[in-house]
């Protein structure tokens, strides 16, 4: 547990082929199921202060406690994914800590000296920020926003995986936030 974040909810893979690495995952480790999405609709994204519209595939499943996130780039956008790759790594490129006051957890982390890389939405109340990795160079911190449609999603997400029987319906397509 993080004295300044709370408790690590979230492991951010970041990999080359997202279908093969959630038959992966499910056939081999027995995680899952996955929750897909092709073309993740983040909103105001922003890397190094720049707009950019990314296209990323995401996949999500839960191992217990812990979310595993699968992340492939679909385009050339700059970011800390695309960064990750081509320093040629792929595997664990982020820990996420969930958050249901983004804004005052963003302004206490920011006042102790963490600077934000890239940040956007995903649905209402789902804000995300990444942090720059200057103090510990390797794996990046994520702040994420969960008190909206994002945090029912990722609950449903744990429920399911707690009554998987490892074979049925290994990836499923996300739900529509606008619904939940």
């Amino acid at each position: 547990m993080s004295r300044h974040f709370g408790a690590i909810r979230q492991l951010g893979y970041v990999v080359h082929d997202i279908e093969a690495a959630m038959d992966y995952w499910s056939k081999t480790l027995g995680v899952g199921p996955w929750f897909y999405n092709p073309k993740v609709p983040i909103k105001n994204y922003v890397y190094r202060g720049t707009s950019y519209e990314p296209h990323n595939s995401v996949a999500l499943a839960n191992s217990g406690y812990v979310q595993v996130e699968l992340i492939q780039t679909r385009n050339d956008v700059p970011s800390m994914y695309r960064d990750f790759l081509q320093a040629g790594r792929t595997g664990l490129q982020h820990v996420a800590y969930w958050t249901s006051d983004y804004d005052a957890d963003l302004a206490r982390l920011t006042a102790q000296g963490f600077k934000a890389v890239m940040s956007g939405e995903v649905g209402e109340k789902g804000r995300f920020v990444y942090f720059d990795t200057e103090y510990h160079p390797g794996t990046v911190i994520e702040l994420s926003e969960v008190a909206g449609p994002k945090g029912r999603m990722f609950d449903l997400i744990r429920a399911e995986s707690e009554t998987w029987d490892g074979k049925t319906d290994p990836v499923r397509p996300f739900p529509d936030l606008s619904k939940i």
